[in-house]
């Protein structure tokens, strides 16, 4: 701790505080469903360690194929190179994604994936005869990464106030949690009026994470679909949360049935184990980047399609398959949708929601990351044995897929008894 906190800035935390009020918990190994601390004592890990986590910690196949990786070929460019795990890897992917989208371009992180997905945009129009296609259109509270093409498309103002002046031109819709024809209205007034400049419509589908976990119809991706190739812009879903199982179905752009133009994933990719992000594309997007080498996509990551990265994919893919985690969440996820419904009788406690593996509620009515009554849940969290980090008034749960059932029953327990200790 005394090296932490002479040498460490932590992501997402004011280090004034921190430095001066903060005894951080010091995780020593984690395993399925539990961090362990120095002392020895174990938390439930309520958010799948930032959502990665899908399959649990430490699971024993991905140690194995990150060991035996490792003893052949660890990294190797990408660039005029290839190699079994990263061509295997794209098939899988390809095969898996919804239709149409037949081509798979590796980069290292979730960000970087949304980033690589607007960069393709934008060059896609710039040299196919339409380089007035510019603009973007997201939703409000929209999270979608934090490098800093990507911190245009958010809609979480505090995020993205200190980078104002410097950010793509990008139209923020009404959340479509408050209102669905409200939303339905202001897009297709968007899209509309600027359908000539439009690059493209980027949306989590269906669960908006970083805004509070916030639910929408998937009419509005509908909606979207059909705006999109009316104006001739592209539409883009990030699916770095909800992708996976999250929310049910292997992808959640499932919930309405339809297929974007690029796709982005990460996260729960290689099951937390080590960092890596993907973009997948239509073959028109692909073909668009034809012709002399000033036409390529002359973008890429030192570790874009790392072998380490692409062996643990293709066996999270496998356990997926041979241990049926998408069947066996469906009675997890229905345990936590009770327990949240549960919770929205006290005093207090709004806006129950769940899907899939995902529950959430507000404390009170005011909103923003900034908000404190969720870290009073935290804290009392904790002392029960649970690391339960909350999105500023919201508590929720996201944890992993694979949850052993009495770990889940433990949790929910300790979600219900923090929250009544915090609203009486």
């Amino acid at each position: 701790m005394e090296l932490d906190k002479r040498f460490l800035w932590h992501p997402y935390t004011p280090m004034q505080v921190y430095l001066e009020q903060t005894e951080p918990l010091v995780i020593e190994r984690a395993e399925g469903a539990r961090l362990f601390d120095a002392d020895g004592r174990s938390y439930l890990d309520a958010n799948s360690s930032w959502w990665c986590a899908l399959l649990g910690h430490r699971h024993p196949r991905l140690v194995r194929a990150l060991v035996d990786q490792a003893q052949t070929l660890a990294h190797v460019a990408l660039a005029g190179i290839t190699h079994e795990p990263a061509a295997r890897l794209a098939s899988e992917l390809a095969a898996l994604a919804p239709a149409g989208l037949e081509h798979v371009f590796f980069s290292d992180n979730g960000s970087t994936a949304v980033e690589a997905a607007l960069k393709m945009a934008l060059q896609f129009f710039a040299q196919n005869g339409a380089p007035e296609r510019r603009r973007f259109v997201a939703l409000e509270g929209a999270f979608h990464g934090e490098t800093l093409g990507v911190t245009a498309l958010g809609g979480i103002e505090v995020f993205r106030r200190p980078f104002a002046g410097v950010l793509l031109d990008c139209l923020h819709v009404p959340r479509a949690d408050g209102g669905p024809e409200k939303a339905f209205a202001a897009l297709e007034e968007y899209v509309m009026r600027h359908a000539g400049e439009l690059a493209a419509v980027v949306l989590e589908p269906v669960l908006q994470g970083a805004a509070g976990m916030r639910l929408y119809s998937p009419d509005l991706l509908r909606k979207a679909r059909a705006l999109t190739e009316s104006a001739g812009a592209l539409l883009i879903f990030d699916e770095v949360f909800t992708g996976f199982g999250r929310t049910g179905p292997m992808w959640a752009s499932q919930h309405a049935g339809i297929s974007p133009d690029l796709l982005c994933l990460a996260k729960g990719l290689t099951g937390g184990m080590l960092p890596m992000g993907a973009t997948l594309s239509t073959r028109r997007i692909f073909e668009g980047f034809f012709g002399d080498g000033s036409r390529a996509f002359l973008y890429g990551h030192t570790y874009s399609g790392n072998p380490l990265g692409a062996r643990l994919a293709l066996e999270v893919l496998a356990i997926y398959r041979e241990e049926a985690v998408l069947e066996r969440a469906r009675p997890k996820a229905e345990r936590i949708a009770r327990c949240f419904a549960a919770l929205a009788e006290r005093p207090g406690v709004f806006a129950p929601r769940a899907l899939g593996m995902v529950g959430a509620v507000d404390l009170g009515t005011e909103s923003g990351y900034l908000e404190r009554a969720g870290w009073r849940v935290y804290d009392e969290a904790l002392k029960r044995g649970a690391y339960l980090r909350p999105l500023g008034n919201v508590v929720y749960v996201a944890p992993p897929l694979n949850i052993p059932d009495d770990d889940l029953d433990e949790l929910l327990g300790i979600v219900m008894e923090s929250v009544r200790a915090v609203v009486g």
